[in-house]
């Protein structure tokens, strides 16, 4: 399977959906961060139990309507400013979704969102897609999937 056609796939893993959506990623990144390391942080917008009730509010209403089916929504944020190169951004993305896929089942059903929050060292990671920068970011990302995934 070409990476164009896996890019447009709306599922990720067997029960993860891709949020596609401005009002979608807003949405999750107003939900609040619940795991941060040096380079990521992850925000989650928790998913209402049911369908709207008209005791709940309109923003359980606007969450449903945006989230359907209900299920393990995941995007990824990994903004220009700290990543210059389109390969680097890709790459990274890329290893946000591979890695959020062995968290699956760890993950509650929520809207999620994974967001690049500062640069990688260009002077100690010299190509756009480095073995060691794809490590790098891999463990950072098991670190902030694991933080993410323990109990309150």
């Amino acid at each position: 399977m070409s990476t164009h056609l896996a890019a447009d796939q709306s599922q990720l893993g067997s029960g993860v959906q891709r949020l596609k959506t401005r009002p979608q990623f807003q949405a999750a990144l107003a939900g609040g961060t619940v795991s941060r390391t040096p380079h990521f942080a992850l925000h989650r917008l928790n998913l209402p139990e049911s369908s709207v009730n008209p005791s709940s509010s309109p923003a359980d209403g606007v969450s449903v309507s945006l989230f359907q089916p209900k299920a393990v929504w995941l995007g990824a944020m990994v903004p220009k400013r700290w990543a210059r190169r389109a390969v680097t951004r890709n790459a990274i993305k890329r290893q946000i979704y591979v890695i959020s896929a062995q968290y699956e089942v760890r993950m509650p059903c929520a809207a999620h969102v994974v967001r690049l929050r500062a640069g990688f060292d260009r002077t100690q990671f010299i190509s756009a897609t480095s073995p060691l920068l794809k490590q790098a970011v891999r463990l950072e990302l098991e670190q902030l999937f694991e933080r993410a995934a323990r109990p309150a």
